[in-house]
């Protein structure tokens, strides 16, 4: 039993890990355009903003096992094959990407407009106004965006075992559903309860800590 689950458990916090550090990359930038350039705000670009809407929606609307199939050559251009741990970091990014900037989005949005209007007052650049003030009075509830994306990437990361993505999900269709193997699914299922109970536990007590200073 260890000797299945222990490489399934490190596959699937492999696939997190790095599908999370590439998703913020990508949507966290997403997620500042879009707020700083809505319609009277501080870099107001109505143009780019509708794009950029536009685009996020299109990638969120797809269900997230259609996007990897879809995604396929890409995996295959950038890892060099489709399938597996590694191959599957790509299509869990971009996916999880869209997700982030609208939370980021939301994040951001929550921050008091008079704390930006006075920043102005000061002459505080757009960039400034970003790092010193945006970031820093959101930053409570960036973390628990982050720690929501992570949990969705979990569930993810374990539908991606469908097509052999490796982790958990793999495990449990590989022997718990197809080998009949009922523990090996339970022991599954209960390691990615625990997981994701961890996780939001760690993102609830960072927030409220980083909220209190």
């Amino acid at each position: 039993m260890i000797d299945l689950v222990l490489p399934s458990v490190l596959e699937t916090l492999y696939m997190v890990s790095f599908s999370t550090m590439f998703s913020i990359l990508l949507g966290f930038p997403l997620g500042v355009l879009l707020v700083i350039s809505e319609k009277g705000s501080i870099w107001e670009k109505p143009m780019l903003n509708r794009v950029l809407n536009s685009i996020i929606n299109l990638l969120r609307s797809f269900p997230f096992i259609i996007l990897m199939i879809l995604l396929f050559p890409l995996s295959k251009l950038i890892i060099g094959k489709t399938i597996g741990t590694t191959a599957t970091i790509v299509p869990l990014s971009i996916a999880a990407a869209p997700f982030v900037a609208r939370v980021m989005e939301s994040s951001l949005k929550e921050v008091d407009r008079g704390v930006i209007e006075f920043s102005l007052s000061m002459g505080a650049t757009v960039p400034q106004i970003i790092y010193k003030v945006l970031i820093p009075e959101a930053l409570p509830s960036i973390i628990l965006g982050v720690t929501l994306t992570i949990i969705n990437l979990i569930g993810y990361s374990a539908m991606a075992g469908t097509i052999g993505g490796g982790g958990l999900g793999d495990l449990a269709i590989r022997y718990g559903l197809y080998r009949f193997q009922t523990d090996i699914m339970i022991v599954s299922v209960i390691i990615i309860i625990i997981l994701v109970q961890s996780i939001q536990f760690i993102g609830n007590t960072l927030a409220a800590k980083i909220n209190k200073k």
